[in-house]
């Protein structure tokens, strides 16, 4: 069993360790709340700004690209700075993210906002999964992520249907306020159970290493250009879109000779040399595209084709939401009796499924139709939420703990990027190609067809993944 001390500060008893957990917990739903919350307000923010899709995708791909460009910082924050330092400074950026996002008065002004929120949101992520892996033994690991998760979903689960209600009583600018008082309860917890420590109870030691800011402003420069190239990978911008997703490539090249050579890497590319982490690199990037690329989709589905006002909306996905809340707990105490790669496999398949049977849904659908379409995607989320992280990780030394919660967290978050600005751009593609046929004033077939396309690529796309989710297998000797 690892050693919990890291966690647990020797005024504090061992089972404290719980309460650290509820802390990074709480920060970490503020940290979702932000992310899918807005997507709900979409419609109402597009008019308001006088929005297209492919300038209203960018709330969430922005926020998504921040986040992604962040998460590999969080070894390094908790190793000079330590658990305690770190989360007071990301959480209090998180809370000024979403009161300068509500007090907004321009389309750039809370854009940059949620670039903020997103920075933030990406140096959270990974340390719950730090602190599972080093405080808790492998018999505990699949209860703790369990009952972590199933407190982290509540928060997608609840935010739309939430975000809705707020969107029509006050207007779009209320969702930002949302995050206030969860960033509130985790800066006093953080203040009461976390350590000061660094990951593995060693002191916090300002001068063990250096920051890769070099590696950091290839990453971003990589993952601006891709982002802003498929933006513009449209008939008349079709030219500008391949030059940055040619910098793109290029910039990803120089990032991985630049980590092959440095001292002190952002990303340890030793990580990829355990296959079970390797292919869970694989299933946790295609499965992010999936699951953020529909995150965005579902709700603008609802409002513009549906044509569901926005607290119907939201309550449509809020039994889905806490279907999954209840799997999690139990497909977290699975993972200790069957093996990851089934339990992925299997969640892949059933989050495929709810796209495919997106694809049947039109204006004359139940609502409770739509409901269990979302509630098939749902649970297959409960079963791969909590084994993918510790599929990946187990079998890595423990110097490696960190920065492979950074990293499987990181290409989860890069492919969600991709997604939420794939789903955005080839909507808007298909919208246009079947401009002449829709309606002027409602939702037409063509419309709905649109959608519908979308939906089934991003099926295609979760299908992907299950071939490299069969290949997570872990190895018989750590098995045993």
């Amino acid at each position: 069993m690892t050693d919990s001390r890291d966690i647990a500060p020797h005024r504090h008893r061992p089972d404290d360790r719980w309460w650290v957990l509820l802390t990074v917990m709480i920060g970490t739903v503020a940290s979702i709340m932000s992310s899918t919350i807005v997507n709900v307000a979409l419609p109402d923010m597009s008019r308001v700004f006088t929005l297209g899709q492919d300038r209203a995708q960018w709330m969430s791909a922005g926020f998504m690209a921040a986040m992604t460009i962040s998460m590999l910082t969080t070894p390094w924050l908790l190793d000079r700075f330590g658990y305690r330092n770190t989360y007071f400074a990301v959480v209090l950026l998180l809370m000024a993210g979403g009161i300068g996002g509500g007090l907004g008065w321009s389309f750039e002004w809370v854009l940059a906002m949620r670039v903020a929120e997103g920075l933030a949101a990406g140096v959270l992520q990974p340390i719950p999964a730090i602190i599972i892996m080093h405080a808790f033994g492998r018999d505990e690991q699949g209860k703790a992520i369990g009952l972590f998760g199933m407190g982290v979903v509540l928060a997608p689960a609840v935010g739309p249907s939430v975000g809705g209600v707020l969107v029509e009583a006050f207007g779009w600018r209320s969702i930002f306020f949302v995050v206030v008082p969860f960033c509130l309860a985790a800066l006093w917890l953080a203040r009461r159970f976390l350590p000061h420590s660094a990951p593995g109870g060693v002191a916090v030691n300002r001068e063990r290493q250096r920051f890769d800011l070099a590696g950091l402003a290839l990453l971003s420069l990589a993952i601006l250009s891709l982002l802003n190239g498929m933006v513009h990978l449209r008939a008349s911008n079709a030219g500008f879109g391949l030059s940055l997703l040619a910098l793109a490539a290029l910039a990803l090249a120089a990032f991985i000779a630049h980590q092959r050579r440095t001292l002190h890497p952002l990303m340890r590319l030793a990580l990829f040399g355990h296959p079970q982490f390797a292919f869970g690199g694989c299933v946790a990037f295609i499965y992010g595209a999936a699951l953020f690329g529909s995150t965005y989709l579902v709700p603008v589905f609802m409002q513009i084709a549906l044509g569901l006002p926005p607290s119907q909306a939201g309550a449509v996905l809020l039994p889905a939401g806490l279907v999954l809340a209840g799997t999690i707990g139990v497909a977290g105490r699975l993972t200790n009796r069957v093996p990851v790669h089934r339990l992925v496999s299997f969640g892949l398949v059933l989050l495929a499924l709810s796209f495919v049977l997106m694809i049947g849904v039109d204006r004359g659908t139940a609502l409770w139709l739509i409901a269990l379409c979302a509630i098939v995607g749902r649970i297959g989320l409960g079963f791969v939420l909590p084994s993918l992280n510790l599929g990946a990780m187990r079998g890595l030394p423990p110097g490696l703990i960190a920065q492979g919660s950074s990293s499987i967290n990181f290409l989860r978050q890069l492919g969600g990027a991709v997604g939420v600005s794939l789903a955005g751009i080839f909507l808007e593609w298909r919208m246009h190609a079947h401009a002449a046929l829709l309606q002027p004033t409602l939702p037409s077939a063509a419309e709905l067809s649109a959608f519908h396309e979308t939906f089934a690529l991003l099926a295609l796309l979760t299908a992907l993944a299950v071939a490299a989710a069969l290949r997570m297998r872990e190895p018989a000797a750590a098995a045993a």
